[in-house]
């Protein structure tokens, strides 16, 4: 007992590892000592009795103790005792054969006798311990188990028997009516006794099956019915089909199935927990709410949809079930909140198990209603579990695809809103339009068309065009939603039915047209503004079309194109292609706006030139540079002519682009070098990739997302033909302007309207006259109240009556005189002005920020040219416009800041292509542009902008083999940053420069060394040295083969030495003379580029370095900084000044064992020859 002893108290712990570590060990410890026990011979009739010294006689000491340690521990409130004991007492009981039925029940008993004396705590304990134990029991098997008992005195004697399962049933319904919130648990273990007995071939199961009926369906227990006594009639009915059950379920229940329609009603108040006669008062024997359901609808869904491996069919309607005890009892108006917490449960386990058919039946009326109104707000109060749900339906149709369709059309149908996901406030129906198939995408579509073409009998006109809208609406979201699977089929549906409906109007219906929209004619017919909505919604949706790629496959190969269908063609030219079908078709439509004959002479025009620029698209042998220029130049036609079609005016625009087409693809003699300025016509036209991006950048201008779409897609096709002057167009529009000039346009314009509405206001009535006086704005009215008050402080104040007589303005004329009529027209001005100022303040802030949005969009052109082209030399002409915009951009130009400093710091800089073929005297000079804002930059995030920006330029100088070049620039700007304290350069600017091209630091570190004697105070100085470090810390870049770059290399490090060792030097002497204020840290800045100086010198081959330094001059300064009060102290100094000393001293083999080579044994050199090493022991013989 000794051994199994302190495993009981990790039977409690809360780790669930320990508790099954703890009960393996503990069973099989007691296994060990019941093999060795021996009972004693004869038992006799203690063991039948059920006593607890029987089960002492035939089981271990160490058993017997565990057995009732085990029962005890069952009622202990530690952490996890309950899960840990009951555990170890079930596999105890379901290992051991000494043991019976009665014995286990009576101890339990015992160990679980309620007395007066008990807190409300000790009682709930004792009750779970009655509870689990009697579970053990009937876990373990021993409830059922046949074997005789080991050594009895009769062979008979049964470990279990009917009593003892009598026994078990009793006391376990005493536990659920002693609490009722314990009922549920105890019935559910009622429940299993059943199956363990009918599992089991005792010889009195139908005698226990019995028993059961009779003691839960007594006289006295008619009237109480409870989900737990509905769950145990569904358990027994199969086991007593011979049973009268019409009697046992009477009075509550009429016949023998429960399911019946005529008894939903009952079992909705059962199930409710509610009384049978009054909805409104509780059962009496319900108890506390538990937000778990309970187990009866497992059962009750096993009864009604049974799974495809049960042999029972299903019983009693799904449908008329799920209505009345569901919708109509969970979710009815007067249930409580808890029971619709249990309803949205209930919900959610039918919902993975009703078929396709049954599938609408869930989303009733009363569910739908709860779900959206708690699901619409946060602060609702089953707002948690309402998205729970919706989470839950968008997981089981990511398993369910094909379950997605009709699960829309009911969150979107009579129950639901057709605004689901905007009245909850979630992308429900959003999420499960991205997982459904494309079959499933077209099945909705189809029935959004019957609904559209359809009128309910009892909608009027205003609920039929909101339908309508909505569902164009849902179209446009279908094509937008990037997520939803895309099928060419039917987005080419949509678009024909936006094209019909937008500009046409359905004549006759065509049943075998190709385009779907003619197969029905609606009714009644789409209104003129519901035709405008789908104009609007069809150039939204190619919009969407033109931002998105599709997987294109030309011959054996597959590629991603934007703005085209799976065939490559343009969406556009899709629509157009729909139009001269539909054009064909004046049977069954007519056009709303027909095309007169002027125009249609025109876009024949566009028609053939666009066949051709198809044409170009697919001929073989074409350049995909040609090929993607006509790409482009085929999109901005269609799109054109697509808006001539929907009624705007670009007939200009479009004569334009037809003649930019024309010239551009006409036959040529020679090609022109790309980047360069073509000659103009004789005519002086522009270029025509000018004339078709200033196109573009109107389309921009317009600022619809059609024509936002279209103009990137275009200039992303058109960028290899960019020239100089294109580059210009474009930067034309980046210029900042005057926001005056800008409010002054505005306010001509404004003025040029008003004198047209002047004139056509001067042909009306009066009463139009009276109209318009009436429907004066706010400011208006304002400025009318201060003149009124004016007037009044003048003494006029009759001065709001209009009807006044002329006696009465004869006489007001006579109350003021020239002076204070004068004083008033003063205050008159004064009033006007501040009306017309703040008017052009008002007008100058919009367009301000219209100016704003428009470059913005300017600049998604320039990051498509960037992006397409990183070799095009054009992009050096961009550096400064765009740093104009970083640097000189206002508090609200903040995004416009932002996309520049995005294009500059990611597309150039980081791009692994530079420019070829750029000019040298263009990038130096912009080169030096950029430095020249940098002294002059007084903010660190505009120097790292300048900073990437130089970087980049030294990129393309360096790939034209001028090095010189940007060393001179950088060495312009570091001289500038050492010798004027004002430059607002800072240290990073040069340290990115040394540590990116480290090729050119043997070319730098003289001038920073030079520039360093300049500084204008001692810590920019030491920043010199810090730069020289990180330069002289840097691999050396050789070019192997070069034997006169390498000699001219020698001679600038030979140099470099000298200049480096006296300029250090004199700095620290004149520290230790106190010339200069330069702390030990400082100085130990210095000493670091030295010592990596000499160190480099000292492992490489060549002489010249050998002879230049001076050990003698290291070791007298050594011994002045020791000497000195502000450096003795520093030890690193002290240390570093020594190894300086040790290592020149090896690189003169004169003095190599003299008194210069002496050191300390302790310090270490950074040497590995041999002979240095024998040279430092002889200097430690010498120093001992």
């Amino acid at each position: 007992m000794s051994t199994t002893l302190p495993l009981f108290w990790d039977l409690s712990s809360a780790s669930k590892k320990e508790r099954v570590d703890a009960s393996v060990k503990l069973i099989s410890a007691l296994e060990q000592f019941q093999t060795n026990h021996v009972p004693q011979p004869d038992v006799g009739s203690d063991t039948e009795d059920g006593g607890g010294d029987a089960l002492d006689l035939l089981n271990s000491p160490d058993v017997s103790y565990s057995i009732r340690r085990l029962l005890r521990g069952l009622a202990s409130p530690r952490e996890s005792s309950r899960l840990g004991f009951s555990v170890a007492l079930t596999e105890l009981l379901s290992r051991i054969n000494t043991v019976t039925c009665t014995q286990v029940v009576s101890l339990i008993s015992d160990s679980t006798k309620k007395q007066g004396s008990m807190s409300g705590q000790e009682e709930r304990d004792i009750l779970f311990a009655r509870l689990f134990g009697l579970t053990a029991v009937i876990r373990s098997g021993l409830l059922v188990r046949q074997t005789p008992l080991p050594s009895s005195g009769s062979s008979n004697t049964q470990v279990s028997s009917i009593e003892g399962y009598e026994e078990v049933l009793k006391k376990l319904i005493e536990v659920g009516e002693t609490k009722s919130w314990l009922r549920e648990s105890a019935w559910w273990t009622v429940g299993l006794a059943i199956d363990a007995v009918q599992e089991s071939s005792v010889p009195w199961k139908v005698k226990a099956v019995d028993t059961t009926v009779e003691y839960l369906f007594s006289k006295e227990k008619e009237s109480f019915w409870s989900p737990e006594k509905v769950a145990m009639t569904l358990k027994l009915q199969p086991l007593l089909p011979n049973h009268d059950w019409e009697s046992s379920l009477a009075p509550v229940f009429k016949g023998s199935n429960i399911l019946a329609v005529a008894n939903l009603a009952s079992l909705g108040r059962i199930l409710k927990e509610s009384a049978l006669d009054d909805d409104e008062v509780p059962n009496p024997g319900s108890g506390s709410w538990n937000p778990q359901i309970h187990f009866v609808w497992d059962m009750l869904f096993d009864r009604l949809l049974p799974t495809s491996n049960s042999i029972q069919p299903p019983q009693g309607s799904f449908r008329e079930f799920f209505r009345i005890v569901v919708d109509d009892s969970l979710f009815s108006s007067t249930s409580s909140a808890e029971r619709k917490y249990w309803g949205f449960q209930v919900f959610k386990k039918a919902l993975t198990r009703v078929s396709t058919d049954e599938l609408p039946m869930l989303f009733t009326k009363n569910l739908m209603r709860s779900w959206i109104n708690h699901l619409s707000k946060s602060d609702r109060y089953l707002h948690k579990i309402s998205l729970d749900v919706a989470k839950h339906i968008q997981s089981f149709v990511q398993e369910n695809p094909t379950l997605g369709f009709p699960l829309i059309l009911q969150l979107t149908g009579i129950n639901g809103s057709q605004e689901f996901d905007k009245l909850t406030r979630t992308k429900t129906v959003e999420s499960i339009l991205s997982v459904m198939d494309s079959e499933g995408i077209k099945s909705y579509i189809v029935s959004l068309l019957d609904q559209a073409n359809a009128k309910d009998a009892d909608e009027d006109v205003a609920a039929l065009n909101s339908r309508r809208t909505w569902i164009a609406d849902q179209f446009a979201a279908l094509i937008r939603n990037g997520s939803v699977p895309k099928s060419d089929e039917w987005i080419q549906i949509l678009l024909d039915w936006y094209t019909v409906n937008g500009l046409y109007s359905i004549r006759k219906k065509s049943g075998s047209s190709s385009i779907r929209a003619l197969r029905a004619l609606p009714s009644p017919p789409f209104t003129e503004g519901f035709q405008a909505h789908c104009r609007t919604r069809l150039l939204s949706s190619l919009a969407d079309l033109t931002s998105q790629t599709t997987i294109v496959k030309k011959g054996d190969k597959t590629h991603k194109e934007t703005a085209v269908a799976a065939d490559g063609e343009f969406w556009i030219s899709k629509v157009l292609t729909t139009l001269a079908q539909l054009d064909k078709d004046t049977k069954h439509v007519s056009p709303l706006a027909p095309v007169d004959e002027e125009r249609q002479e025109l876009l024949d025009r566009v028609k053939k030139t666009h066949e051709k620029l198809g044409k170009v698209r697919f001929i073989v042998l074409v350049s995909a540079e040609k090929e993607e220029i006509a790409k482009g130049f085929e999109l901005v036609l269609s799109s054109l002519v697509l808006q001539c079609r929907c009624g705007e005016d670009s007939v200009g625009n479009l004569e334009a682009c037809l003649s930019a087409a024309s010239r551009m693809f006409a036959a040529k003699k020679s090609s022109k070098k790309k980047g360069k300025q073509s000659e103009l016509p004789a005519e002086d036209e522009p270029e025509p990739i000018d004339v078709l991006v200033d196109l573009l950048i109107g389309y921009l201008e317009n600022a619809s997302a059609y024509t936002r779409s279209v103009a990137n897609e275009a200039f992303s096709c058109v960028t290899g033909a960019v020239q100089e002057s294109t580059i210009d167009l474009v930067l034309t529009q980046l210029e900042r302007r005057n926001p005056a000039e800008l409010a002054e346009v505005e306010i001509e314009e404004m003025n040029a309207d008003s004198d047209e509405e002047d004139e056509d206001s001067s042909e009306a009535s009066d009463d139009d006259e009276s109209q318009s006086e009436e429907s004066d704005d706010e400011d208006a009215q304002e400025t009318r109240k201060k003149i009124v008050d004016l007037l009044k402080a003048s003494g006029m104040g009759s001065v709001e009556d209009d009807e006044s007589d002329e006696k009465s303005d004869e006489e007001s004329e006579e109350l003021m005189d020239d002076e204070q009529m004068i004083a008033i027209d003063e205050q008159l001005a004064k009033i006007f002005r501040f009306r017309k100022d703040e008017q052009r303040s008002k007008k100058g802030v919009d367009a301000q920020r219209e100016a704003t949005h428009f470059k913005n969009r300017v600049l998604d052109l320039v990051d498509t040219f960037v992006k397409r082209e990183p070799q095009n030399p054009l992009n050096i002409r961009l550096i400064l416009p765009l740093i104009d915009l970083v640097t000189k951009s206002g508090m609200d130009e903040k995004q416009l800041s932002d996309k520049a400093k995005g294009i500059l710091n990611n597309r150039l800089a980081k791009s692994k292509d530079v420019p070829i073929n750029a000019t040298r005297d263009e990038v130096e000079t912009i080169l030096r542009e950029v430095h020249q804002r940098v002294r002059k930059s007084h903010s660190p995030d505009n120097l790292s902008v300048l900073s990437q920006s130089s970087l980049y330029l030294c990129r393309v100088l360096v790939q034209l083999n001028e090095d010189d070049g940007v060393v001179r620039i950088y060495q312009e700007s570091l001289d500038d940053y050492m010798s004027r304290k004002a430059s607002q350069a800072n240290f990073s600017f040069f340290q990115d420069f040394v540590r990116r091209f480290q090729v050119l630091g043997s070319k730098f570190r003289d001038p920073v060394l030079t520039a360093s004697s300049n500084a204008v105070n001692s810590y920019r100085r030491c920043q010199a040295f810090q730069l020289l470090s990180i330069i002289l810390s840097q691999p050396s870049k050789r070019y192997l083969g070069d034997v006169d770059w390498e000699k001219d290399d020698q001679a600038i490090t030979s140099s470099f030495q000298k200049s480096l060792q006296k300029t250090v030097l004199d700095l620290a002497n004149g520290a230790v003379d106190d010339q200069c204020s330069w702390s030990a840290s400082q100085l130990k800045d210095l000493l670091k580029g030295v010592l990596i100086c000499i160190r480099q010198v000292q492992k490489s081959n060549s002489s010249p370095g050998k002879v230049i330094w001076n050990p003698a001059a290291w070791n007298a300064l050594h011994a002045r900084l020791a000497a000195c009060d502000r450096f003795k102290s520093s030890s690193p100094l002290l240390s570093m000044c020594r190894q300086i000393e040790s290592i020149a001293s090896q690189l003169k083999p004169a003095t190599r064992s003299g008194d210069g080579g002496k050191r300390k044994a302790d310090e270490v050199v950074d040497t590995t020859d041999s002979s240095k090493k024998s040279g430092r022991k002889k200097q430690k013989k010498t120093k001992s």
